[in-house]
């Protein structure tokens, strides 16, 4: 049984926020200036969405966003057969049980107008950092192909500010350390990603058949693998505290090394390169790593003199984790002229402790 992507939907909360009004949101957090000006400058992103007001409230919940993008994946849809499976994956969400998805259904059935109503489901709740959603999108196909399931819903959605905010966040002062070596902090570890992560949800329709009109992607396969057998934990979000941290020493020690051993096992048992793809679209956290993104991208491809294309949307969506993926692919379709026969890659890094997902997709 074939799989296709046959529609995609994105949710961003409130207007887009510029890098000068970021703490007008997030509120001040004591020496973190300096810290501010370096990150900004280094990671490319000139805007970004929060699901805050500028007191600090929650405009939606992680749950309320999820469900507003499969909403907007699904508007004015008429499917001759029900949606019976649902994927779902956050870094984040105020409740660690029940699983995201099952919370996601109850939000569901209480939107007008949308085909996952009152009825019961199969569920799939997928926790991580990056690839918690990518996960669940690997199991969502798997179920359309093996013919459990006619239609399914995968969705990814994050909401980082609820614990960058001022009021929430506790970065550790470390002081000695902060003194010997900043970015070894743990108070750096925290601080710095208030000026790298940004909030919001994408959905995908997966269905065992090409929509009736427009561009569908057929899911040509799918590629998962771990290497926390051999890198140290780098990325983490510690449940008692609600402290997100990451170490940007293990980060950038092992980060490309797995991604370059990941991506040679994917088109090794494939028989592929990347030049026999259109573009690649990577799950990238900052344009710190564009030029090792481009030499990993250059290393697959037949010839040494092609040039692979890619795109992201960092720099006016942000990094919005789990969600990017789904955020990238509804945005690039439509914003580029697709054709059958066109080949796309999906590719999402996680340095949680380095998982990696690639989904390997033609357009009919």
């Amino acid at each position: 049984m074939d799989c296709f992507i046959t529609h995609t939907g994105s949710f961003l909360p409130g207007e887009p926020v510029g890098n000068e009004a970021m703490l007008d949101y997030l509120g001040h957090v004591d020496g973190e200036e300096t810290v501010q000006r370096q990150v900004l400058a280094a990671n490319g992103i000139t805007q970004r969405y929060y699901a805050l007001d500028q007191q600090q409230n929650e405009t939606h919940d992680v749950y309320q966003m999820a469900a507003l993008a499969i909403q907007n994946t699904l508007t004015d849809l008429q499917l001759d057969k029900p949606i019976t499976y649902l994927a779902a994956g956050s870094t984040y969400t105020p409740f660690s049980g029940p699983g995201m998805a099952s919370l996601l259904h109850d939000r569901l059935s209480s939107i007008p107008n949308t085909p996952v109503a009152n009825y019961p489901l199969e569920i799939n709740s997928n926790s991580g950092v990056c690839t918690s959603a990518a996960m669940g999108l690997v199991n969502a196909c798997r179920a359309v192909r093996l013919g459990d399931h006619a239609a399914a819903l995968s969705v990814g959605a994050e909401l980082p500010s609820r614990i960058l905010k001022s009021s929430v966040i506790q970065p550790v002062q470390d002081t000695e350390m902060m003194e010997a070596d900043l970015k070894r902090s743990q108070w750096f570890m925290s601080v710095f990603l208030r000026f790298m992560l940004s909030d919001g949800a994408g959905a995908f329709l997966l269905q065992n058949r090409p929509a009736a009109s427009g561009v569908s992607f057929k899911v040509d396969w799918t590629f998962s693998q771990s290497f926390a057998n051999e890198a140290p934990l780098c990325m983490k979000l510690e449940n008692r505290t609600e402290r997100l941290t990451q170490d940007v020493k293990i980060l950038s020690r092992y980060l490309f090394k797995c991604a370059e051993k990941f991506v040679d096992s994917a088109l090794t048992r494939y028989d592929e390169q990347l030049d026999d793809y259109k573009v690649v679209l990577p799950h990238i956290s900052s344009f710190f790593f564009r030029r090792k993104m481009e030499k990993l991208i250059k290393k697959f491809a037949k010839s040494p003199d092609c040039v692979i294309d890619y795109w992201t949307n960092l720099a006016t969506v942000g990094n919005a984790g789990s969600a990017s993926m789904f955020l990238m692919l509804d945005q690039y379709v439509r914003d580029h002229q697709v054709v059958a026969g066109d080949r796309i890659m999906l590719f999402v890094p996680e340095s949680g402790q380095f998982n990696f997902v690639l989904v390997s997709l033609t357009a009919v």
